[in-house]
């Protein structure tokens, strides 16, 4: 039976992810609509650039990928139309039955927070992702309007745990043996009690490429039970093999996520397949 979120009937985010990744295969592929990209594909950088870029990285992979990953930025620099191709691939997506994370990172307090949680989560917003990305930097705590209206809609977050940039660490990895990321983690595992099953809804995102970052803070992320979004795979350096190593016993929670390595092989939507089969192979130890 699929696991069901309590009180709202539907079966969770963690439940459809577990399921997907399963079938096809622990792959995210990041749309990643980089000025830089577009230039190669031989693309403007302007929404009729964005749309048929993004569009066709959809179509080449959306029966491989586990997920697909926007990166909102990158739609928010041309404003009220990149934003708009933003909602017609979350769209296209839904269509095409490839779950989605809205890339957006949002995270404030009170009213303005559960203003981002409708936005990305609610039902009926032109916007609403199957999981968005979070920052819990004003504490986790401040994330309640999105923690809740994603297990009430059977929607998901990935919260920013362990990231790979060189600045994160200051922050992450404050506290020593009660370090900042391990009360993520902590406060994330917490969370994903609420839901029945073997994957939690309320993901984490560590880098691809953090090394022995989780041994040197002693964090246990498979007993988190949510979902990790790693990226960095492929043209920051990490390989499907550095995952298994950095990761191990939580290594079958993990969603490796390609962006560049994969884009770099467009515009032919062959390209774009062969490019992520290969990283899904890898993935597979195949």
């Amino acid at each position: 039976m699929p696991e069901q979120v309590s009180g709202a009937g539907r079966e969770s985010f963690g439940s459809r992810l577990g399921t997907a990744m399963a079938a096809r295969g622990p792959l995210c592929v990041g749309i990643d609509p980089h000025p830089a990209l577009l230039k190669s594909w031989g693309l403007d950088d302007d929404a009729a650039g964005l749309r048929q870029f993004s569009l066709t990285v959809l179509e080449a992979v959306a029966s491989l990928a586990a997920a697909v990953k926007p990166q909102v930025a990158l739609y928010e620099r041309h404003g009220s139309a990149g934003m708009a191709v933003l909602e017609e691939v979350l769209a296209a997506a839904r269509d095409e039955s490839v779950l989605t994370i809205a890339d957006a990172k949002r995270g404030d307090i009170g009213s303005t927070m559960a203003a981002y949680a409708d936005a990305w989560l609610r039902d009926g917003s032109p916007l609403a992702a199957d999981s968005v990305t979070l920052s819990p930097y004003l504490g986790f705590e401040s994330l309640r309007p999105a923690l809740d209206l994603a297990a009430e809609t059977g929607r998901g977050v990935f919260v920013l745990a362990l990231t790979s940039n060189p600045e994160g660490a200051s922050v992450q990895h404050a506290g020593g043996a009660d370090s900042v990321a391990r009360r993520i983690t902590g406060a994330a595992a917490e969370e994903n009690n609420r839901y029945q099953g073997s994957l939690g809804s309320v993901g984490l995102v560590v880098g691809a490429t953090v090394g022995t970052a989780l041994t040197d803070l002693d964090l246990d992320l498979a007993a988190v039970r949510g979902p990790i979004l790693a990226p960095g795979l492929g043209a920051q350096g990490a390989t499907p093999a550095d995952l298994r190593a950095t990761f191990g016993a939580a290594y079958p929670y993990v969603l490796g996520t390609s962006s560049r390595d994969i884009l770099s092989a467009g515009p032919e939507p062959r390209g774009l397949r062969e490019a992520a089969l290969r990283t899904l192979d890898g993935l597979r130890g195949e």
